[in-house]
């Protein structure tokens, strides 16, 4: 490996930042690059190469009217964001970067050697366009090229000042588009399930590493003292996890969010100094799917709809099925006491089947009780 290379890809595993990358078609040696430099572990969460037809559709959920061109790359670089979102460690910047290219093959093109990189972040899309001299160089050399655009393009996305030697030619000038989002923009691309959450980091930075979040999902619609004593203790039972609430900005029976309402309810968070979610699933099996591995603080109301088969179309194998593909996620649920018709309930008082009973930890009463609601606090203000 030339040193260039090692010292940009260690100033990148240095970043504290996680991606996706998703690509086809060149580029191959980036990633050898950046997997045989220690750290790696830290920085690639993941890494798809979607080479057939068949795989690229599956990938995008559709077919590319032109699978090496700038909309496909930046169809990658999307999915490949909303990938790391899911996989990425609690605090962490997130990443996903797309690549297609069309070089040298075993036989002669008719089209243009070319490839397209594209990186996306919760508020910015970068990409750019390469055309090659044609035989100019062979494939490996063509790979090379596009493998030092591809490290440049996550190095800067990363914020890290590189220095490339790519041996790109005068004519060969790449082609850049940068894309800025503003936090109306994201909020619009959540509620139209583009992107499938976004992250308000509002608490102070913790200097250790966690491995799952700890959600409080809610409407938050007043937020109050009660949420912010649940959301202290439940974290206090799972030391492994970064806090969070969590809004849907899509209700399962409302329509969806105004942009506005959600910045509202975002700010009291904001003020408070804590970490929230907005993100666009109002049920728990698509939370789970959402958040692999994470802790949801819930009430015992709550809990007892998530195992009533009425609300699985009176199917209990049909309840049990999808909560066991969220068990294994390892999602688990830190329940509660509530007021359920007039009597205060735990965890305790439920018939949880006995194939999901670990899911499902108590929250001792004594640890928190608190009865009152946001329905009640906004009745209480006249609102």
């Amino acid at each position: 490996m030339e040193s260039w290379v090692r010292a940009v890809v260690e100033a990148i595993h240095s970043s504290r930042s996680q991606a996706v990358i998703y690509l086809a078609g060149g580029a191959s040696q980036a990633l050898g690059w950046l997997l045989s430099v220690p750290g790696a572990s830290s920085t690639v969460l993941e890494v798809v190469v979607p080479y057939s037809r068949a795989s690229m559709a599956q990938l995008l959920g559709k077919i590319p009217l032109q699978f090496t061109s700038k909309q496909a790359a930046e169809d990658m670089a999307l999915a490949a964001y909303n990938r790391a979102l899911k996989l990425s460690v609690p605090g962490l910047q997130v990443m996903g970067v797309g690549f297609t290219g069309s070089l040298a093959s075993s036989r002669p093109k008719h089209g243009d050697h070319r490839f397209y990189v594209s990186t996306w972040t919760h508020n910015c899309r970068r990409t750019s366009h390469v055309t090659l001299s044609k035989g100019l160089r062979s494939r490996e050399e063509e790979d090379k090229v596009s493998s030092c655009f591809l490290l440049k393009a996550i190095a800067d996305t990363c914020r890290v000042s590189a220095t490339i030697q790519s041996d790109i030619q005068e004519p060969e000038i790449p082609e850049e588009n940068v894309e800025q989002f503003d936090e109306d923009q994201e909020l619009q691309q959540v509620i139209n399930g583009q992107v499938c959450m976004k992250v308000y980091h509002f608490a102070a930075p913790v200097k250790k590493d966690f491995n799952r979040k700890v959600i409080l999902p809610g409407s938050f619609n007043p937020l109050h003292d009660g949420h912010l004593r649940l959301l202290d203790v439940a974290s206090s039972m799972c030391d492994d996890g970064l806090p969070f609430f969590e809004i849907s900005a899509i209700n399962a029976d409302k329509p969806p969010l105004s942009i506005a309402e959600i910045k509202r309810r975002v700010d009291q968070f904001r003020r408070a100094g804590k970490n929230v979610i907005i993100s666009n699933q109002p049920y728990f099996y698509k939370k789970a799917e959402l958040f692999p591995g994470s802790a949801f603080i819930i009430g015992a109301d709550t809990a007892a709809r998530l195992v009533n088969p009425k609300y699985y179309g009176g199917d209990y194998n049909r309840m049990l099925e999808i909560l066991l593909e969220c068990k294994s996620t390892g999602t688990t649920f830190l329940v509660g006491g509530r007021m359920i018709e007039g009597v205060f309930k735990v965890l305790e008082d439920l018939d949880i089947p006995e194939e999901l009973r670990d899911m499902f930890i108590s929250i001792p009463e004594e640890k928190f009780r608190m009865d009152i609601s946001s329905t009640e606090l906004r009745k209480n203000q006249g609102l």
